[in-house]
């Protein structure tokens, strides 16, 4: 027992955030299956370059109107009662998606279904800060993304597999559908939660946004200029892989699977270190590697040179459970849901015109946003070094 009980301290595995992890891993299993895929879909469907676009940026845009929703839920509701909320609207999202007869229908799909993503994201953050202590967060939260990006390994593998073996759309669809049933034992998971109510104040957006000290405004600011840089490019990635270089689905898939095995080869290991020599090197390291994956995907020519910038690709995580640890560290406990929520909602709706922008850059040439997007994930990169001091980052 003593040894079982050293291993799930070391890994900060403490029993909520266990089941939010397990959450985060059933719904991620699912989602994985087709999310990648969407663009596929929507071309599928009927969509042009300019919908897919705006696909893009619709996620971003609704990833960001929830987030604040979704953090006043977790704190007045309590974290327990908010995740099956969140859970069955996802699920209808998922049902939209399966029945959709033409392309628009996914949008509807899209704005249900993020109810997972985004109004669930402040309620994990604050279960983490709310059971752990602050030297063991960044660990939480590298287990929790662990056990998101798993998920990303096998399922595009899968989902690509079926979409080679079905076509696009039925292959989707059995993607979907089995989300359905993995939402139902996600229900089971989280109610082996565990975590009081905690007092709550009364609180307004713009008295949230008074709780914000400095440090977090500064990281919230290059932050902005880091997603814009991956919303420029993200949504075109794969068809800029499959339709300009000539790869195939599950050969994308493959890329997808590369990627993500790096980045659960650098997670504990920079956790480790981040808890050592402090945080800001590897939020650094990571704003790097988002301003370097869209210009290294541009310039890959062959397998070799796709697979190293898919490589570049997993590297943007090393940092993500270290910046994470700086935003809940900054969040006074009785709004920390929203305090989260409040965050990604300035920072969703600041990098929503990312991705129609890429969209409008793509028809200049398919290369064109993926080099703009390095330059300004550059730009983000070095506003994060020159602004944020190590001591607020420790």
């Amino acid at each position: 027992m003593e040894r079982t009980g050293s291993w799930r301290e070391r890994l900060a595995l403490e029993r909520n955030v266990a089941s939010a992890a397990g959450a985060v891993f059933l719904l991620g299993f699912g989602e994985e299956l087709w999310k990648r895929f969407v663009p596929k879909y929507l071309e599928a469907l009927g969509a042009g370059a300019v919908a897919i676009g705006l696909y893009g940026a619709a996620e971003d845009f609704f990833d960001a109107v929830y987030q604040f929703p979704g953090g006043t839920i977790a704190d007045r509701l309590g974290r327990r009662r908010a995740f099956p909320l969140f859970i069955g609207v996802a699920s209808l999202g998922y049902l939209a998606y399966l029945v959709s007869p033409s392309w628009p229908w996914v949008f509807v799909g899209l704005a249900l279904a993020m109810g997972w993503n985004s109004m669930a994201s402040p309620a994990t953050f604050a279960v983490i800060a709310d059971a752990l202590p602050r030297g063991r967060r960044a660990m939480g939260f590298t287990v929790q993304s662990i056990l998101r990006r798993v998920p990303r390994l096998v399922s595009p593998l899968v989902g690509g597999a079926l979409i080679g073996a079905f076509g696009v759309v039925a292959g989707m669809r059995i993607g979907f559908a089995s989300t359905l049933i993995l939402a139902a034992l996600t229900l089971v998971v989280v109610a082996r939660m565990d975590l009081p109510v905690l007092p709550t104040r009364p609180m307004r957006m713009r008295g949230v946004w008074r709780t914000f000290d400095p440090a977090l405004r500064r990281l919230l600011v290059s932050d902005i200029v880091i997603r814009t840089c991956e919303g420029m490019a993200g949504v075109f990635v794969i068809l800029y892989v499959t339709t300009v270089r000539g790869f195939s689905v599950p050969a994308f898939s493959l890329l997808l699977a590369l990627q993500v095995a790096t980045s659960l080869v650098v997670y504990l290991p920079a956790a480790q270190l981040a808890d050592r020599i402090g945080r800001k090197p590897f939020v650094t390291a990571t704003f790097l590697a988002f301003a370097l994956f869209p210009v290294t995907v541009a310039l890959a020519a062959g397998p070799a040179a796709m697979a190293l910038a898919f490589i570049v690709g997993g590297l943007r995580e090393i940092g993500e459970p270290s910046r994470k640890a700086m935003i809940v560290d900054s969040a006074e406990p009785e709004v920390r849901g929203r305090t989260v929520g409040l965050y990604y909602l300035v920072r969703g709706l600041s990098v929503t015109p990312a991705a129609a922008i890429g969209g409008l850059l793509w028809r200049v040439s398919p290369a064109t946003p993926f080099f703009v997007a390095g330059a300004v994930g550059l730009a983000g990169t070095a506003l994060f070094v020159a602004t944020v001091e190590e001591r607020y980052a420790a």
